[in-house]
């Protein structure tokens, strides 16, 4: 049993795909953001740089509200960060309808990375990897990205778009981890459990 520090349904789905059990360590009074982590870009931050930080930040905070709330079990934390870039400008949640048309236009016949963070923490012991795709977008005209941003899938999806959704149509090519690109990949994260003494398959 781990303790997952993520809201994301996607990375649930994911941990239970390949059987491993935990359990969500949830933000305090339902706040989507953590006070501790900072996820602002900060400036000349290259793409792998930022989801490393911003992962170690999710890790450490996880970790410390394990230590802080009272009769809550030691058990090690996941914590993950996902990251979008196209050359080195990093492509984060779209603000609103503008920024996810102004995103996907520009990932519109272009190859972009996705970079997934997976860290696990416990006690003192940190542990971080790092999953690299490359997607590559057929050409889109702005009918059909308008009709997807329609679709309300962009939101709360780094780069403004999710491919396990309907943007899964989109992509050409992927080189890569396909569950890397929704936000946890699959081969990286069992390889860290197994590295902290957690049973997977």
């Amino acid at each position: 049993m781990i303790y997952l520090a993520s809201r994301s349904p996607r990375r649930r789905e994911l941990l239970n795909q390949i059987g491993v059990k935990y359990e969500p360590l949830l933000f305090r009074e339902g706040n989507r953001a953590d006070v501790e982590t900072d996820e602002a870009v900060q400036p000349g931050e290259l793409p792998d740089a930022y989801v490393r930080r911003v992962t170690r930040q999710k890790a450490e905070a996880a970790w410390h509200r394990v230590l802080m709330r009272r009769g809550l079990q030691r058990k090690a934390v996941l914590a993950a960060d996902t990251t979008v870039a196209l050359g080195t400008q990093i492509l984060g949640k779209p603000a609103d309808r503008d920024d996810a048309m102004r995103m996907l236009a520009m990932l519109s016949g272009a190859s972009h990375r996705v970079l997934t963070a997976v860290a696990l923490q416990f006690e003192s012991r940190f542990e971080i990897t790092v999953s690299e795709s490359l997607v590559t977008f057929a050409r889109l005209d702005e009918a059909r990205i308008a009709a997807y941003v329609a679709s309300g899938e962009p939101f709360d999806k780094a780069g403004a778009y999710a491919i396990q959704g309907r943007a899964g149509a989109f992509v050409e090519r992927l080189e890569g981890s396909y569950t890397g690109v929704m936000g946890l990949p699959l081969y990286e994260t069992a390889n860290l459990l197994r590295l902290f003494g957690v049973a997977v398959p």
